[in-house]
C-alpha cells in the first residue's frame, strides 16, 4: 500500500540543517493498524506528511499503491488526498461556521459530488463515530473528543483507501483518546482501510498490528521484525 524508498527531508534553519529524516526504506501493507512511535521530535509527524503530499521529500521516493510519487505536482496531491487519502489531525481543524454534517460533506463537494450521494455518505460516517445526535452542532458546541470523531468522520466519508492520523488524541483527555484509539482501530475492519497513526499512546501500541519505533529520523524497529526494501 505505501511504500518508501531511501527517504530523506532535510530543512534548513539559518546557517545549519536539520536532518528530520534519514535514509527511511519501510513498506506498510494494505488493511492493517500501523503505529509509529518514538520521542518528540524523531521524525514521526514529518513521515505522516511526506506520505500525505503535505511535504515533499528532500530524496528517495514514496510509492502508493505501487505508484511513484516522485514526479507529482502539488494538483496531483490535491486530487490524491480528494480521492484516495483522508487525514486526521490532532487540532480537529473544523471549520467554526459550519455543523458537524456540513463540515464532513466538505471533501465531497470540493471533488463536485452533489445532491443525495452527499447526504447519504455524511449520514453513514456520523453514524459510524457515533455523532447522528449531534450532526446540527457547530465545532464550538461540541466537546473536543466529539469535535475529533467529526474530523474522522471528515476524512472517511470520500471513502479513502489509507487514513493518516497524526496525534489524534493530543488534545484529548485519557478515557476520550481510548475512544478515539478503538474508532481508527475499527476502520480497517469496518472499511478495508489502511490506518497509519503517529501517537505517543501505549493504548494506541498495545492495539496496532504493526508497531513501528523511530529514533533520531530514522526506523529503529519494528514489531514484527523490521521489513526494508
Amino acid at each position: 500500500m505505501v511504500t518508501l524508498r531511501q527517504v530523506s527531508k532535510t530543512y534548513r534553519r539559518g546557517t545549519g540543517t536539520i536532518h528530520a529524516l534519514r535514509d527511511v526504506s519501510i513498506e506498510i501493507e494494505r488493511g492493517g493498524f500501523s503505529v509509529f512511535v518514538g520521542p518528540s521530535g524523531c521524525g514521526k509527524s514529518t513521515l505522516l506528511n511526506l506520505i500525505g503530499g503535505l511535504d515533499l521529500p528532500t530524496s528517495g521516493d514514496i510509492l502508493l499503491d505501487g505508484i511513484s510519487t516522485r514526479g507529482f505536482s502539488s494538483g496531483d496531491w490535491t486530487d490524491c488526498r480528494r480521492h484516495k487519502i483522508g487525514i486526521v489531525f490532532q487540532a480537529f481543524h473544523l471549520i467554526p461556521g459550519l455543523t458537524a454534517e456540513e463540515n464532513v460533506a466538505l471533501p465531497l463537494l470540493l471533488r463536485g459530488t452533489r445532491g443525495a450521494d452527499v447526504d447519504a455518505r455524511v449520514a453513514d460516517v456520523l453514524e459510524t463515530v457515533g455523532m447522528t445526535g449531534r450532526r446540527r452542532h457547530r465545532p464550538a458546541e461540541l466537546s473536543g473528543g466529539e469535535q475529533q470523531r467529526v474530523a474522522i468522520a471528515r476524512a472517511l466519508v470520500h471513502r479513502p483507501g489509507l487514513i493518516l492520523a497524526d496525534e489524534p488524541t493530543g488534545n484529548l483527555d485519557s478515557l476520550q483518546g481510548t475512544a478515539i484509539i478503538g474508532l481508527l482501530r475499527m476502520l480497517p475492519e469496518r472499511f478495508g482501510s489502511t490506518v497509519i497513526l503517529v501517537t505517543h499512546s501505549q493504548e494506541a501500541a498495545r492495539q496496532a498490528d504493526v508497531v513501528w519505533m523511530m529514533r533520531d529520523g530514522r526506523v529503529v524497529g519494528k514489531t514484527p521484525a523490521v521489513v526494508t526494501v
